[in-house]
This record gives C-alpha cells, structure tokens and sequence, in this order.
C-alpha cells in the first residue's frame, strides 16, 4: 500500500472515524482504525468500529498500490493532527509487513499495525429500497428530541431516539419517563420511493449513535438526501462518502401520543427568552436543593418563579404573562424545563396545563409541529 494524501483531510477523517473506535476494547483490533486504498478510485476509506457503532468515510488520495492495514486510532490520530497542515502525507506498507511509514515534510514516523483480516466487517445492509430523508430535516429532529432520551441504561429502550416515517413525513420522540419530546416534521420524509409499498416504518435508535449522525451531518456541506436501509437489528444511514452504522434497540416503543392531554383548562403565555434568564437565575438556588421550582399565575398579567432552598435561601422572579383560566401553582424541575425551552426557537412560547399533579405541554405559540411534555413534581402546600 502507499499512498498521498492531505494533511487536513486525513486528520479530520481520523477524528471522526475515531468517535467510533472503543475505548476500552475488547478485542485490541478494535482500538485500531481500517486503512483501505484503492488505487482504480483514487480514495482512502477510513473506518471505526466497536461493534455497536460504525462510521466510515473516504477522502480522496494519489494511490499508487492498493492495500488495507489497521492502525491504532489514537496514536495515528495524535501523531498527523501535528503535523504541519500545508505537508501532504505519504503512507506506505509493504504487502507481507504490518508497519506502516508516515512521511511529511517535517519528518518520519514508523507505526506497527493490525492486519486488514482482523478487523470486523461492518453490516453493511443495503438490501431492499432506501428509505431516503433531508439530512437537513433529520438533524432538526434529532437536535428536538436527543436531549430527552434517558441515559438510564435499565431503560434500555429510553436510551434511544424513536424515528417513525408515514406518508405524511417523519416524526422523532424521546422520552426518559419524567419528560417526551416530539418533533413532526411534515416535509421531512421521503423524497421520494421509501418501501415498495409505502409502508409506515418506526425504528429506535441508540441516542448515542445519533449524536454521531448529528455531528456527521453537520459537518459538511451537501444538499445529498440521506439514505436509511434497517434490517435484523441494523441500521445504516448513508449520506454523501460517509457511512453511519448502528444496531437499533429492541422492544416495542412506548405509545406516547396517548400521554398528551386532548385539552387544557390553563395556558400561560411568556417570551421564551425572558422566561429562561428568569429560570436560570433562580436555578442557581434550585440547584442547591433538588431543581424544583414553583410557577405561579395567582396575579393578572405576570408568572411568578420561586426557588426554596432548605438551610440555603430562596428567591423568586417574575416575567410579564397572559394567563388563561383559574390561578394554579405547579412545580417542575428546572433543568427539564430549561432543556425543553432551549429546543425551541420561538420568540413567544405557551405552557399549557389542567391540574398542579397532571402532565404540561410546552408549546411554541406560533407551531404546533414540536411538543415538549413534562411531568410536575409532586410539592407540599
């Protein structure tokens, strides 16, 4: 194998490929990250594997023999993100050694390797149509609901972001059992075939392997639909040279459009942006406690925010609000509500709630497309 290549391209190759390499392996290949040139498409494809999660990518490359090796990610990764950025890069392997030669202008270095056979193949399944879907409506779903999957891994099937794809466009939902997010987005699904027959289709995604695809897809530019082919566990989403693969998360999801109340009997209306510097500084008392904070519309025209800290202190604020319906005092923990705030991106926002134990909606005033349910915690008068 040898080949030439860009400083900048391979290094930002490598950290992104690396996002997928395990940490603590267990298997050593699996610290490695797959080298393969090919010298009939003038490319280098770099892959990541821990055997949950996959991301390969290929940037171009003056391939002069084909050939595959394995490297360690972190070393390689260390070593050509400090050279200089204006040297090309020669890598060469002879076919039988497994130490490869870095060479930039700067110097040389000699790296022992893996060979390519050790490496797990990724479950590539391309079989059946495509489902295909704007990255650009896929990130602003994910970026809607991410925050709102559990991190509890006893919750396995909460630990993911559910994507269900009808012919009415593609909707994403989280939910960790105290707060559900959910993003419809009407014009964000297929563009065009999906399965032969139009099927609905629902898959669970490890909230972890999204966040990569978030990061994957925001990191370049290109109007490219994304490709989604899921089968026996897998998913795979193509987009542009890069490759993402995951397992999905077995189980059925939970019915969350049935935990959304049909109606309410109050609504309190704010400015979004008022209302989080008004949380965020009484959060600085919540926090010493237990993140609960009170919200009261017992006066005309404002909401009242309070902070009780035990031993500590307390504090209130209050921001301008058009209240509807009888006066209520309701609780929440401040972090879900400043998490749900911030998914927004509406000037004017709406709480909707009945009763002070029953679930809120948040709600921009001015879209219906994301909703944003939290549970109340339970305070003693």
């Amino acid at each position: 194998m040898k080949l030439v290549c860009s400083q900048s391209e391979l290094s930002s190759s490598l950290q992104l490929v690396s996002r997928a390499v395990a940490a603590r392996p267990t298997h050593p290949v699996l610290a490695n990250v797959l080298l393969t040139a090919d010298e009939g498409t003038g490319r280098l494809s770099l892959t990541g594997f821990d055997l949950n999660l996959g991301i390969q990518t290929t940037l171009p490359a003056s391939v002069q023999s084909s050939g595959a090796i394995t490297l360690p990610a972190r070393l390689l990764g260390e070593i050509v993100s400090r050279l200089p950025a204006d040297s090309p890069i020669t890598l060469e392997a002879a076919d039988t050694a497994e130490q490869v030669e870095l060479t930039s202008l700067s110097g040389s270095y000699q790296m022992r390797g893996m060979p390519a056979e050790d490496f797990p193949d990724l479950p590539l399944v391309q079989s059946g149509q495509p489902i295909r879907l704007e990255a650009e409506a896929l990130v602003k779903g994910l970026r809607a609901t991410l925050f709102a999957s559990s991190s509890d891994e006893a919750k396995q099937l909460l630990t993911g972001v559910h994507l269900h794809l009808d012919a009415d466009g593609l909707e994403c939902a989280a939910t960790d059992g105290h707060r559900l997010a959910v993003l419809r987005l009407a014009h964000g699904g297929p563009l065009g075939e999906h399965d032969a027959a139009g099927e609905p289709f629902a898959v669970t995604v490890p909230a972890r392997s999204l966040r990569e695809l978030e990061r994957l897809l925001t990191g370049r530019q290109s109007e490219e639909p994304l490709a989604l082919f899921c089968d026996r566990g897998q998913v795979v989403f193509l987009w542009a040279d890069q490759v993402l693969t995951s397992r999905s998360l077995d189980g059925t999801y939970p019915n969350y459009r049935q935990l959304i109340p049909e109606s309410f009997s109050r609504t309190i209306r704010v400015d979004r942006r008022s209302l989080i510097a008004a949380l965020e500084r009484v959060a600085v008392l919540a926090d010493q406690h237990n993140n609960v904070v009170k919200l009261s519309t017992d006066h005309a025209g404002e909401l009242l925010i309070q902070a009780d800290a035990q031993d500590v202190g307390s504090g209130s604020e209050s921001v301008p609000a058009e209240n509807s319906g009888e006066p209520i005092q309701i609780a929440f923990n401040v972090r879900y509500l400043l998490d749900g705030l911030k998914a927004m991106g509406a000037d004017q926002v709406v709480l909707h709630c009945n009763a002070p134990t029953t679930p809120a909606v948040l709600r921009a005033a001015d879209e219906a497309a994301f909703t944003y349910l939290v549970m109340p915690v339970q305070i003693r008068s």
